[in-house]
């Protein structure tokens, strides 16, 4: 790595790349550094350049073409009861030896509330065909914790990251139209397409961090070019990629001692049975909100069922954040019968394994 490259996020034209190679690049795109140029206004060879360079540093934690993994598994957010002597263990068990726990945070509420016990939270998705209370049983019984409630998202508004972008906003900022929900109804995919799929996913290599980045993709999925990029597009068509990304690390600080972000709020919102979808396509359209869904919590959770994900550096300004978007909901009518925060504190984050194949082998290797 040439040194006198600037690798923070800071930098200028860091920033100026980062600002579209976060969340702005959407679906499949056959050269997609071209897009980040074209929309960021900084020449190819530079957008490589900084984004090799920021890699290598690890301000970038991967670069990687990523899917709508609702389409392609069964998915949950998953809120465990661990004791407390065995919490740690237990993040390091799904952070590490588990391909199918995503996102793994050990999150805490500023005063005890109904939820306040569950404090190890993860995202969970197995193969579709496979069973979610199967594999979280399996995980209960290897790490020692005594009880898990699966969240099953019922649509997502909003599923994005741009930290850099999102800096600047202001409490309220809002699209002028509300978020539409995705659904998460998995489609089917023939053998071909899970080649390619499951070497599209792969987080991409300094070395391939390059113009034209799917050649070496193709060849491990053992089709020209050509073809590759061709069912590439049609998974596209069949809405299962999701955006091509750079994914800022966003929870260590850097070389310089310099972060991203330093608080994450997972929001948590009851609203009136019913209405679900509107509640969320108001929660969504908030442009601080880097994820936002209908999941059902039920009593352990006070019967939540909208929630969302929002980082800042400031806490503070997390809460100016959230309380404009209760009082959003407070002016189009929506009631909130409970809201609360769950902060996050150690968390690791990686891509969820879909692999059918995978998800055989892990559990022939933890079986009883």
């Amino acid at each position: 790595m040439n040194a006198s490259i600037p690798v923070e996020h800071s930098d200028p034209i860091n920033h100026q790349i980062l600002s579209v190679s976060e969340d702005l690049v959407a679906g499949f795109h056959r050269n997609p550094f071209n897009v980040i140029a074209e929309q960021s206004g900084v020449p190819l060879d530079k957008v490589l350049e900084r984004i090799r360079a920021m890699l290598e540093a690890g301000v970038v934690r991967r670069v990687r073409q990523t899917l709508l993994s609702t389409k392609l598994a069964h998915g949950a957010l998953v809120a465990w009861k661990v004791p407390e002597e065995k919490l740690n263990a237990a993040f390091d068990f799904m952070a590490k030896q588990d391909p199918f726990s995503g996102h793994v945070v050990i999150r805490s509420t500023d005063t005890e509330v109904s939820g306040s016990g569950y404090r190890l939270w993860t995202t969970l998705k197995v193969p579709v065909g496979e069973s979610l209370d199967h594999h979280a049983t399996a995980l209960l019984r290897l790490t020692g914790a005594t009880e898990y409630l699966l969240m099953p998202a019922n649509g997502v508004f909003a599923l994005g990251v741009g930290h850099v972008r999102r800096k600047s906003l202001e409490p309220g900022d809002r699209s002028d139209e509300k978020a539409k929900m995705m659904t998460t109804i998995p489609v089917d995919l023939n053998e071909e397409e899970w080649e390619v799929l499951l070497a599209l996913k792969e987080e991409l290599k300094p070395e391939e961090i390059v113009e034209s980045p799917w050649q070496t993709r193709a060849d491990l999925a053992g089709v020209t070019l050509e073809r590759f990029c061709e069912v590439a597009e049609t998974l596209n068509a069949k809405k299962v990629i999701g955006r091509f990304s750079t994914f800022l690390e966003h929870v260590k600080p850097s070389a310089t001692g310099e972060r991203v972000t330093r608080f994450n709020g997972l929001f948590h919102w009851a609203v009136p049975k019913g209405r679900e979808i509107e509640a969320g396509s108001e929660v969504g359209r908030h442009f601080c909100m880097t994820h936002c869904y209908w999941r059902d919590g039920g009593p352990q959770f006070g019967d939540v069922n909208i929630m969302g994900v929002m980082h800042g550096t400031e806490k503070n300004r997390v809460l100016e954040h959230k309380a404009a978007i209760d009082r959003h909901l407070e002016s189009v009518g929506i009631p909130v019968s409970y809201t609360n925060v769950f902060w996050g504190g150690r968390s690791e984050i990686k891509p969820s394994e879909i692999s059918p194949k995978v998800y055989t082998e892990w559990h022939q290797k933890y079986a009883e």
